[in-house]
């Protein structure tokens, strides 16, 4: 039973102390002394050893036997219950809606499913003409922004061998026929941060994609919009790929994803 006479005001900044040596130890690239973690939280060493204790006690870190502390083994059990929880097109929607709330064009989220991706939600447009979308359809992976985010930054060799097995269909004029084609528009698609369908799934149609990362970085789907290429026009691409851009770094961040270099939405402008 928690004590009640201790004040309120104190045990909230107990939390907020623990919680800043847990995030110092998460965003560490080795595990941390004392001395090293008090200098990082700002707080004095007799503070981080009883804090240390607490922490060790209840499994969220662990002490080694060198002496330095690193993230336990109940943070682990507890991010991988979560991870179950979670309900990715569920958690999905207060990013779509605000994509479509920048862009006024429908937004999905599509994910990888045996070679083709397959959206799990989607908002409409708020435009008159807007591209009806269905939770369950499935698209191609070469020829949609969804599908060439997603591959453009899988690990290199996962990426290789998910082009062998592609069927490079035609689908417009424009559409990529050729894995050498592909590998290319890929390059693309990493220095500039963002995939373009510029008519290449449907004609008259073009979508701007961007990956999903999860809280280990890995890609694991892509967020999109969609519109008629009269309103998607392409000098209007940059400035639209920087709201996808954004909704994927937000939702990836929601998702307990940390970039290396603390930017969220950049776009390189191509």
């Amino acid at each position: 039973m928690a004590d009640t006479n201790i004040p309120a005001r104190y045990r909230v900044q107990v939390l907020d102390r623990s919680f800043r040596i847990v995030n110092a130890l998460a965003t560490a690239d080795r595990e941390l002394t004392p001395a090293e973690l008090a200098t990082r939280v700002r707080l004095h060493k007799s503070t981080i050893h009883r804090l240390l204790a607490v922490l060790e006690g209840q499994r969220l870190i662990h002490r080694t036997p060198q002496g330095t502390y690193g993230l336990g083994l109940r943070l682990i059990e507890m991010g991988s219950r979560a991870m179950r929880q979670l309900d990715l097109g569920q958690d999905a929607l207060p990013f779509l809606q605000q994509l479509v709330e920048d862009t006024g064009e429908t937004a999905h989220i599509s994910v990888l499913r045996e070679a083709g991706m397959v959206s799990i939600a989607n908002v409409r447009g708020r435009w008159a003409l807007s591209v009806p979308s269905t939770v369950g359809r499935r698209t191609y992976v070469h020829c949609t922004s969804v599908g060439k985010a997603f591959l453009a930054f899988l690990p290199e060799p996962i990426a290789d061998e998910l082009i062998s097995h592609l069927r490079l269909a035609r689908q417009t004029r424009r559409t990529i026929l050729t894995s050498a084609g592909l590998r290319a528009e890929l390059a693309r698609v990493r220095r500039r941060g963002y995939a373009v369908d510029d008519e290449e799934a449907e004609d008259g149609l073009r979508c701007i994609g961007a990956p999903i990362r999860n809280y280990k970085g890995e890609v694991i789907a892509s967020i999109s919009i969609a519109g008629p290429v009269f309103r998607v026009q392409k000098s209007r691409v940059p400035l639209l790929a920087r709201a996808v851009t954004k909704a994927a770094a937000e939702l990836s961040a929601h998702l307990g994803y940390a970039r290396p270099d603390g930017l969220a939405g950049k776009v390189a402008v191509s």
